[in-house]
């Protein structure tokens, strides 16, 4: 990988991480377009690092409340009922789905769910199932509600996201919205649950960066720094469009980019599996 696919990629995960459109899938599609290698899952893992930093700057002033109450729950019978330290133990609950289902189909995430026939089809499915709990979603609970066998659902819904185009965010709000969450709380949620999911597979994947079968360190850290920068932006455009807009326009664009995909990959334009064909 160059310093300018680098650039580019970077760009494009600070872009998508955030919104409901996937970014694992527009890395994917991007080098797919542009006739480079497949970025690959390590790629994706580790410069997700960067977008996951934002998220801690982002968020730091109640990050950092929940990690001290969760510390001292640990150890003072008087903040094991306090609200931070409850939020801190859902977020290891939430994170269990998508952290045993990674390590079992490490293998198909690496290579079988990186078939772009795959990527539209998750595209639009679950774009059409954003759509659906967007409008049916009561949108009545706060993060106050949050409970065990919530926590597990936003979490089995993450896990999806292990899958190229299902959207990590995109999947994690669309659980949130079907149990009742307002668009809010559900992102808000979701952002805090990717936190240690993301940050323990992207330190998991260090090990593949550099090794001679994908990108190399340079390239990979400057694509996680630009990730991060941009980002952080990205966070806070989106926090501001969903109190006041749906997630229409996510799913249109999830949509027109699913049958885009089709039609390039059927038509010979793209090959499933590589770059462009021709």
């Amino acid at each position: 990988m160059g310093w300018f696919e680098a650039i580019v990629l970077g760009l494009v995960q600070g872009l998508t991480e955030f919104l409901p459109i996937s970014s694992s899938a527009h890395l994917r599609i991007t080098a797919a377009f542009a006739g480079w290698d497949d970025p690959g899952a390590a790629f994706t893992a580790v410069t997700q690092i960067g977008t996951e930093l934002a998220v801690l700057l982002y968020f730091w002033t109640k990050i950092r409340a929940v990690l001290v109450a969760w510390f001292r729950s640990l150890y003072q019978r008087e903040y094991r009922h306090d609200p931070d330290a409850r939020m801190g133990w859902l977020i290891i609950v939430g994170s269990l789905p998508i952290v045993v289902l990674g390590l079992l189909f490490q293998d198909a995430i690496e290579h079988a769910f990186r078939d772009l026939r795959l990527t539209a089809t998750t595209l639009i499915v679950f774009g059409l199932l954003l759509l659906v709990a967007d409008r049916i979603g009561r949108k009545e609970r706060d993060l106050d509600h949050l409970t065990v066998p919530h926590g597990l659902g936003f979490g089995i819904a993450q896990a999806f996201a292990l899958i190229p185009g299902v959207s990590r965010s995109g999947g994690t709000i669309t659980g949130g919205l079907l149990l009742g969450y307002r668009r809010p709380d559900a992102a808000e949620y979701s952002f805090l649950l990717a936190v240690p999911a993301v940050l323990g597979s992207g330190f998991y994947k260090l090990a593949d960066v550099g090794d001679g079968s994908g990108p190399g360190w340079g390239p990979t850290i400057l694509a996680t720094v630009i990730a991060f920068g941009v980002g952080y932006v990205v966070i806070a455009w989106l926090m501001a469009f969903i109190k006041r807009r749906s997630f229409v326009p996510f799913v249109v664009y999830r949509l027109a980019l699913g049958a885009l995909l089709y039609v390039l990959v059927f038509a010979g334009v793209l090959h499933p599996e590589a770059g462009p064909a021709l």
